[in-house]
């Protein structure tokens, strides 16, 4: 498709312009005024200088509609609003999903200035979600306000002249409806049709049926302009036209103010959940950056996150769906730990489609039985006509995708001890995810059950894929549990017994574990998943494995240095977990991958976001770990970080988690009990402590450094060292300084 230009579409927008007598421009937010509003002042990421694409660009969405912001290379008097949305695919499903169900690329505002922009000074601010600043341009500045609305898909930016820039003008530019990845492109593979272009909005027809449209429209008074803009999914029944006139019609001609209040009252409840605060103010702002960024681009009710996130970059590439082999995985376990339930689109994912699972599976196997999950699918689980491999029978990939999905779902319910997480979609899903399984695993000489050859995910082929056995052991042992739990006469208990009996041991060498039988790790490995046994399960610790993986760095990614700094955390050794977390982000290039300005990831030429929340789920690990029954507080803090503060932090067992940390030593933990599930804690006090309950009336309890302590549903225990009495939480002092993430 002939792409439209922006010029275009400048009529288009000045027509849609109308004069009012109400205000334009919604008031100034106010700080919170607390301590989690001073820690996300400082967290704000800030610009000096116009960022040039993804990767630098202030970025904005709700889960479902997101927003970049920066000014393309050559174009001196226009910045770009990037508009995309994560509801907005193709639906050709004669096609693999990352063609046939691809994400499409939609198009970008253009803000075109009188003047050529010679300066910008922006501030992100997290705490409402706003990007507030100003451009200066060779003629005049703009004042500028934008923000998408977390209660509806628009983008609202407001706009204040001065003279010289009166004419700074809006417009729009569609960018081809078709796919961006070249890997495996049918030739029968057309883009969908030209969009359609109206006086305020652009409508998409696709060839399945049905479209998307883009509608923006601005109020005008005096000096003040507002620009509304938003993105509708129609399919299949529609493009979605008038849907999305009318909502932005409805902001416009409606209150506003009142949107942008609503707005920022719900970012502002979401970061009082919790709370983490740290002395290296690099990496506490990172992690609130992650935060902001998750809730950016993920709701429970939204589709799970893609490589991009909703933020579909301008220049494309393959990553154009969801990938389930690693991906997905390690974006989502920080909101466990930070409090975030609502952030949790896996496990309503699995509840909604987990029909479509058997569509991954070749036909022959279709029996309602044995269920599996392609890497990449669509948002509602579909593969297109790609299945995954059968072992033995070469491809034969994606084998563990599901049962390391429902170790996600797993955490969910383990945080939140939601019997209906369990009921509903762990064990129905793992159940069948771990039949898959069962169908080819064969009885070897040794009376051992063993697995057929295999994908080791990017790495080699291999019978007894450590990655495969180690997901086998934690499906069987989790349904054992799950059953007993749920008090499931299960006919299938006795075969998952057999099979934690039976299956064959990991295959090692002196280095330790290996891919599988006959193949050793022979060099490097970013992927990790032959040590999956290690982390994300937990099932063993083994240093001298790790010590092998982790001595081949060369094709490290993001997530291999976040993976390696939790890994270390398990082995008690904070000052390597931190020096591992530290080099991802302090921008370290690593096989030609690092973390972006604005706290985005690249991986060459493309771009994913993954890398930086496993990075933030690192830094929780070193704060608060929960496994084996064990909820344990400042595990692998670092000598350099004499204090720390954390409040509600969510544990396994369903535990809140508030504890302080000072000179080095920590003085109190506060735990309260969601579920009344058993506490054990692993507390970290040296010396004489003292428990408690909420009135201060002594609790009794078992044990010294990890103490049992019987805490019924809604009750909370106070343990704090002897003279000590707990307090708020609190900032922590920085014991460095460190610019601000964006361009400062």
């Amino acid at each position: 498709m002939t792409g439209i230009s922006r010029r275009a579409f400048v009529a288009g927008a000045g027509a849609a312009a109308v004069a009012v007598t109400s205000p334009v421009a919604w008031a100034q937010a106010s700080p919170g005024g607390d301590v989690h509003g001073d820690v996300l002042a400082d967290a704000a990421m800030v610009w000096r200088r116009p960022p040039a694409g993804w990767q630098e660009g202030p970025f904005m969405g709700n889960g479902f509609l997101g927003v970049h912001v920066y000014q393309k290379a050559g174009e001196g008097d226009v910045l770009r609003f990037m508009l995309n949305h994560s509801l907005v695919q193709d639906q050709r499903g004669q096609w693999e999903a990352a063609i046939g169900y691809s994400r499409l690329p939609i198009g970008y505002l253009t803000l075109t200035f009188a003047g050529s922009v010679t300066a910008v000074d922006w501030r992100l601010d997290l705490e409402h979600a706003e990007l507030t600043g100003t451009v200066t341009t060779s003629q005049g500045s703009v004042r500028l306000t934008a923000l998408v609305l977390n209660q509806r898909d628009v983008l609202l930016v407001s706009l204040e002249t001065s003279a010289g820039e009166e004419a700074a003008v809006w417009g729009f530019t569609p960018l081809p409806s078709a796919t961006t990845r070249t890997i495996r492109r049918p030739p029968d593979y057309t883009a969908n049709p030209d969009p359609v272009v109206a006086d305020g909005h652009v409508e998409q027809p696709m060839h399945a049926g049905g479209g998307y449209t883009t509608a923006w429209r601005e109020l005008t008074q005096g000096g003040r302009r507002l620009l509304a803009a938003t993105i509708v999914y129609g399919y299949p029944d529609s493009t979605g036209a008038e849907q999305a006139v009318r909502t932005v019609r409805q902001v416009l001609d409606g209150h506003p103010e009142a949107q942008v209040l609503a707005h920022r009252h719900w970012w502002k409840r979401f970061y009082r959940r919790s709370l983490v605060s740290v002395p290296d103010k690099k990496l506490q702002r990172f992690y609130w950056i992650q935060l902001y960024k998750m809730a950016c681009a993920t709701r429970e009710n939204a589709p799970v996150v893609t490589e991009w996130g909703p933020w579909f970059p301008e220049v494309g590439n393959s990553w154009t769906n969801i990938w389930w082999n690693l991906n997905v995985q390690v974006a989502y376990p920080m909101i466990n730990g930070s409090n975030h339930p609502e952030l949790d689109a896996i496990t309503t994912t699995f509840r909604k489609y987990h029909e479509n699972l058997e569509l991954n599976v070749r036909p022959e196997y279709r029996d309602g039985k044995s269920w599996a999950l392609c890497h990449p699918g669509d948002r509602m689980l579909r593969p297109g006509p790609r299945y995954v491999g059968i072992p033995g029978v070469s491809p034969n990939d994606h084998t563990g995708n599901l049962t390391w999905a429902m170790h996600n779902v797993w955490l969910a319910h383990r945080h939140s001890m939601d019997a209906a997480v369990l009921k509903d979609v762990l064990y129905p899903v793992l159940t069948r995810a771990i039949a898959y399984y069962d169908r080819f695993l064969v009885e070897g000489a040794d009376g051992r059950l063993h697995l057929p050859e295999t994908r080791s995910p990017e790495y080699a082929n291999a019978s007894d894929a450590t990655y495969d056995l180690s997901l086998i052991r934690w499906g069987c042992r989790t349904l054992l549990d799950t059953a007993e739990r749920l008090r499931a006469d299960d006919p299938l208990v006795p075969r998952w017994r057999e099979i934690l009996a039976r299956l064959t041991p990991y295959h090692r060498n002196q280095q330790g574990v290996m891919i599988g039988a006959d193949v050793p790790l022979a060099e490097s490995h970013r992927h990790y998943s032959h040590l999956l046994w290690l982390y994300p399960l937990r099932e063993s610790l083994d240093r001298t494995s790790f010590e092998h993986w982790a001595s081949m760095r060369e094709r490290w990614h993001g997530y291999s240095f976040a993976a390696a700094s939790s890994m270390e955390t398990l082995f008690g050794n904070p000052e390597k977990a931190l020096s591992y977390l530290r080099f991802f982000i302090d921008g370290n290039v690593a096989d030609n991958c690092a973390i972006t300005p604005n706290t985005m990831y690249r991986e060459g030429s493309n771009l994913a976001v993954e890398s930086p929340p496993a990075a933030a789920q690192s830094l929780l690990d070193m704060l608060i770990q929960s496994h084996g029954g064990v909820v344990e507080v400042f595990p692998a803090v670092s000598a350099t970080w004499a204090d720390a503060s954390v409040e509600r932090l969510r544990t396994q067992g369903a535990f809140l988690v508030d504890a302080s940390r000072s000179r080095g030593r920590t003085d109190w933990v506060r735990v309260s009990s969601e579920a009344g599930e058993p506490l054990r804690l692993r507390h970290g006090i040296d010396g004489p402590f003292e428990v408690s309950d909420e009135r201060g009336r002594r609790l009794p309890y078992r044990g010294e450094e990890t103490i049992e302590i019987p805490l019924r549903k809604g009750a909370t225990a106070m343990i704090a060292r002897r003279g000590v009495r707990p307090s708020q939480a609190w900032d922590v002092p920085a014991n460095g300084s460190a610019p601000a993430w964006g361009l400062p």
